[in-house]
């Protein structure tokens, strides 16, 4: 009965120092850097679960080994370095993740493999990580519960206005070309305003397009949604004036919303009309030259007189 027992307490302990070893360290993204050690020749891999770009500054180069596929960041430093910030960009909702990483000669389990969550509470570590858990209680694409205009109005807002690590992510959100000329004159024709457009994000067939207003005169301009000319699904000013040229408010930007991409919704650019230019006329002069000391010759009347 004893040596049944302490096959069983032998058994238990064995099964529980694999699950233990084989545990993975979890991060909650929170918007603040993760921190993370690498011991020279390592390789670290940290289970991220979204396809990512990684960005690292040019410092690293020569002093670090990295490679992203299928939601893993593999990484290993070949020599030791400061703490450097690396950046983890979503492919898919193009938001980044921060990580503070520090290479050395030593660190306590160098080879632990990283999981990065995004939600909920984390769990007791000394168990087992049910991917499939997460993946009911987050779905590859969740609905905004925002309108998709609003949505998409709040996400430009914060991308040109918030710090990075405070945007909200909007799964399935890209940036795309806003095929819009450098300067817009139809937008705002009755005010004194330059139209920059800026950037330009899709969300199914919403486009958002955010475009900077410039007060050109030194009058408070107020700024009405129903003066601008186009098609737009929706109009928002970031404020709804503008102060005099060389004042710090003389600059805001409007997002517009349009079905399709912006520029079939703006008014066209007149070309400006170049007058047909006028035709020299030129004359022609011939000038023939004489040569001197000739004589035209002419037949003598009446024949030809003979000397006697």
């Amino acid at each position: 009965m004893k040596h049944k027992i302490a096959r069983n307490l032998t058994a238990l302990l064995l099964g529980s120092y694999a699950l233990t070893a084989h545990a993975d360290v979890l991060m909650k993204w929170q918007r603040m850097p993760l921190p993370i050690d690498l011991q020279v020749e390592k390789e670290r891999v940290i289970l991220v679960d979204r396809n990512v770009k990684i960005g690292y500054p040019r410092t690293l180069d020569g002093k670090l080994r990295l490679q992203s596929t299928g939601g893993a960041v593999y990484i290993k430093a070949l020599e030791a370095f400061p703490t450097t910030r690396l950046q983890l960009k979503d492919m898919e909702t193009h938001e980044i993740i921060l990580l503070d990483v520090a290479a050395k000669e030593k660190v306590s389990n160098p080879e632990e493999t990283i999981r990065l969550v995004y939600e909920g509470k984390l769990e007791n570590q000394s168990g087992s990580f049910n991917q499939d858990d997460i993946a009911d209680e987050q779905p590859d694409n969740p609905t905004p519960q925002l309108p998709i205009p609003a949505a998409l109005t709040r996400y430009a807002a914060q991308m040109l206005y918030a710090p990075l690590r405070t945007v909200e992510p909007l799964p399935g959100v890209r940036q795309v070309a806003h095929r819009l000329p450098a300067k817009i004159t139809t937008l705002l024709p009755a005010l004194p305003i330059n139209a920059t457009p800026l950037m330009s994000w899709q969300l199914d067939d919403y486009i958002v397009t955010a475009i900077r207003l410039q007060n050109r005169g030194s009058q408070r301009l107020e700024l009405d949604p129903r003066e601008l000319q186009g098609r737009f699904y929706a109009a928002t000013f970031q404020h709804n004036w503008l102060g005099g040229t060389g004042a710090t408010e003389d600059t805001t930007t409007v997002y517009l919303v349009t079905e399709g991409y912006p520029n079939k919704a703006l008014i066209p650019e007149t070309k400006p009309y170049a007058a047909p230019k006028k035709l020299k006329k030129t004359t022609k002069i011939v000038v023939k030259k004489v040569i001197e000391g000739t004589v035209p010759m002419s037949s003598p009347k009446g024949g030809v007189n003979e000397s006697q």
